[in-house]
């Protein structure tokens, strides 16, 4: 049986990126397995207008390898749309367009395999066996897991009877919520805001009543400042994988701001799409901050949601026919790791725990994580902007060379306490 030098499982956009990096290097023999027939970003929701919250720069590759010929621009180049690109004067590529350029990086790569879904993973004494869905077999020296996350529902939802749907699959079952004489969003997040947009804006054609429920104090928007962005950074990466656990725990809440708020652009449309829908006469909606659903049932034509206060510590109900769960996603441990589970590390709290190049082997070099590894490296394990780094990071680790050149220190401040500052004896 052939051995690869590397398998990644699961083709999101940071295994995607990899495959591209790795793919004109004639010294790794790599292979990714892919579930799916062909690759699919977010696609309930991939709405007209909606845009990425990161520049373009944030592709597959660029930030590793402007060269690349798997980079947006050339795929812009290739399907003739680089002119029309810069005549519109926006960094920030639509949703649905970022996802067509993934398809297209991942259609010329010879390392993918679609409809390869992974069932087991074994190691023979010296070698991981990867075992699919199909009956195939792979054998290979290390693994880059890519499964990403999943949809999370909260804790009174789960296992809700009834139409309830998460903004997974809002695309897909838009049109069954219109036909409904009520809608809820529950979220805080821009998913729930750009649900809430798209419902706002067809909201006289279906005659609904529509309500958007978070459990935020406000509508806030995603810090987007220069200096902020600073912190996704690798020396931000480094300072935060530094600190005791408890501390990251709470910073990562305090940071919720900096990765899972609405855009200003987002808000501020929401707004404008009232006002002016106010003028005309208004329509039925309403919006509750600091509401946290602790209970949920279905009657079998309609939703009851009980709410509490968190401000007022007041309690509230409302009843609805549609309900959208905004409500994000969550890393999981496939469960195909289970054979392999006593070659990984773990933290207390049965998560990865990662290395600062991503390894997760007790070995050593053997295991990789992309983006399930938020609470050891920060909020930067989601960022499109730094996937092509950690790449980087991960095929330097494997290759013992540098084939990407790595950026150890990219921002103007310091995190932590500099060296030269450091104090070694009490001050008196």
């Amino acid at each position: 049986m052939r051995t690869y030098d590397l398998i990644g499982i699961g083709l999101g956009p940071f295994n995607l990126g990899l495959a591209c990096l790795a793919e004109p290097l004639e010294d790794l023999d790599a292979l990714f397995l892919e579930a799916r027939d062909q690759f699919g970003w977010h696609p309930g929701m991939l709405l007209p207008e909606a845009t990425l919250q990161v520049p373009f720069l944030a592709d597959l590759v660029t930030m590793a390898d402007p060269t690349s010929p798997y980079s947006f621009l050339a795929y812009l180049k290739q399907t003739g749309r680089l002119y029309p690109f810069y005549i519109r004067e926006s960094f920030y590529p639509l949703r649905a367009e970022y996802d067509q350029y993934c398809r297209w990086a991942s259609e010329r790569l010879t390392s993918v395999r679609f409809g390869q879904g992974v069932q087991t993973v074994e190691h023979d004494g010296q070698a991981y066996v990867v075992g699919t869905a199909t009956g195939e077999r792979y054998r290979t020296r290390r693994l880059v897991l890519g499964t990403g996350t999943q949809p999370c529902v909260p804790e009174p939802c789960i296992g809700l009877d009834g139409p309830v749907l998460h903004s997974a699959d809002y695309l897909r079952r838009k049109q069954d919520l219109q036909r409904t004489g009520s809608i809820t969003v529950v979220g805080s997040g821009q998913s729930a805001a750009e649900i809430y947009a798209d419902l706002l804006t067809d909201i006289e054609d279906h005659d609904y009543a529509l309500r958007w429920v978070t459990r935020s104090p406000r509508f806030f928007p995603m810090e987007y400042t220069k200096l902020t962005l600073e912190l996704t950074s690798p020396e931000y990466s480094r300072h935060f994988r530094s600190l005791p656990a408890d501390r990251r725990r709470s910073l990562l809440r305090e940071q919720r701001s900096l990765y899972k708020g609405i855009s200003a652009s987002t808000v501020d449309a929401i707004f404008d799409t009232l006002y002016a829908k106010q003028v005309a006469g208004g329509v039925p909606t309403t919006l509750l901050t600091g509401m946290e659903v602790t209970a949920a049932g279905w009657d079998g034509s309609r939703y009851t949601l009980d709410l509490h206060h968190l401000e007022s510590h007041e309690d509230a109900c409302l009843t609805t026919e549609s309900l959208v769960l905004a409500t994000g996603y969550a890393p999981t441990v496939p469960t195909f790791l289970d054979p392999v589970r006593d070659r990984i590390r773990w933290d207390e709290h049965g998560r990865f725990l990662a290395s600062d190049t991503y390894d997760v082997s007790l070995a050593g070099g053997e295991v990789f994580v992309q983006n399930a590894e938020e609470h050891t490296h920060g909020f930067v394990a989601p960022d499109l902007g730094m996937g092509a780094y950690r790449s980087s990071v991960i095929l330097a680790s494997i290759l013992g060379r540098e084939v990407y050149p790595i950026e150890h220190r990219i921002a103007f401040q310091e995190f932590g306490v500099p060296e030269r500052l450091r104090v070694t004896e009490p001050v008196r």
